[in-house]
């Protein structure tokens, strides 16, 4: 915060649009060219961006879902056609992603981990789909939550960004570096993408005082992942006291928790008058932000009391 009101002071002054001295720090910090990396005011904008560049009118853009609800209104912006495929219960389906492919495809979009069931998809599985995809094909893979992912044998996507052209990845400050409110994300590819995404980067550079908190948080990684290991813990500790309560919730590698029912309206309702606001996804779920130990609790005991009156509710 200190880097970024320094930065706001000379706000008279244009921001690099290039993003330079952020764009020289993510290189050293990820070990990759400069000219893999572009800056944008946040992940989703580069996502649209990146489609944008992708996608002639009446192309079509592959994508889980559920998923990150914003992806569809991007893919409209752009005029090309939104290919949802359902995921196989938490988990996203390669094959029928894969069998979505079509000629007029232009990306794949992959949330991973996914929002907002949190499910993941390991560098394996991710590879054996890349061999099934035509070259034709840009493929996305959104890691805004990957920081939480704690598994240290775990191997995020940015291999197959040095081994595949058609491979991009976009991450964000928002999350684990908690700057969300200053907008500044990144995406990873080959120059011959980048090089493209360049040509209109101008519209979609991030502030000054965000490139100056992304340099500066760059240098608290290990701040960042202390917090994210906190995060985990407590992740595993609401999702334990759900389970026992009876709900069906899926391990999750994100910043939240997936649970599953059919009454998410109700449900959201309830946790509302509560004064606990939950992400609903109609007649299948709620997506749970992980809070202070004291809000999990809270929602903890909300979840318990809807799920008691659910079951008076058809007590004989």
């Amino acid at each position: 915060m200190a880097r970024a009101a320094e930065a706001a002071a000379i706000a008279n002054d244009y921001p690099d649009m290039t993003a330079a001295g952020a764009t020289a720090a993510l290189a050293e910090h990820l070990g990759l060219p400069a000219d893999h990396l572009v800056f944008g005011p946040g992940s989703a904008a580069l996502c649209q961006l990146l489609l944008l560049v992708c996608c002639e009118p009446g192309a079509q853009v592959v994508h889980q879902w559920p998923s990150f609800e914003g992806y569809p209104s991007m893919i409209g912006h752009v005029r090309a056609d939104a290919v949802p495929v359902a995921l196989d219960g938490v988990d996203t389906d390669l094959d029928a992603m894969a069998a979505a492919v079509t000629d007029r495809t232009a990306v794949v979009m992959l949330c991973n981990p996914n929002n907002p069931t949190g499910a993941l998809l390991d560098q394996q599985r991710l590879r054996r789909f890349l061999d099934r995809l035509p070259d034709h094909v840009t493929v996305l893979i959104d890691e805004a939550y990957r920081d939480f992912v704690l598994d240290p044998g775990y191997r995020d996507a940015l291999d197959l960004v040095r081994e595949d052209p058609r491979v991009c990845v976009l991450r964000t400050f928002s999350k684990s570096y908690r700057l969300a409110g200053l907008r500044i994300g990144y995406l990873v590819a080959q120059p011959a993408l980048t090089a493209r995404l360049a040509v209109l980067r101008m519209f979609f550079a991030p502030s000054a005082p965000a490139q100056a908190a992304a340099v500066a948080a760059l240098a608290g990684v290990a701040e960042m992942r202390q917090r994210c290991a906190q995060v985990g813990a407590e992740r595993t500790r609401l999702r334990d006291l759900l389970i026992e309560q009876g709900w069906q919730v899926p391990v999750s590698q994100a910043n939240f928790l997936w649970v599953p029912t059919p009454d998410a309206g109700e449900f959201t309702r309830h946790c509302a008058a509560y004064g606990l606001r939950v992400r609903e996804w109609a007649e299948r779920g709620v997506r749970v932000t992980i809070g202070s130990p004291a809000t999990n609790d809270a929602f903890a005991e909300v979840a318990a009391g809807f799920r008691a009156a659910a079951r008076q509710a058809v007590a004989p």
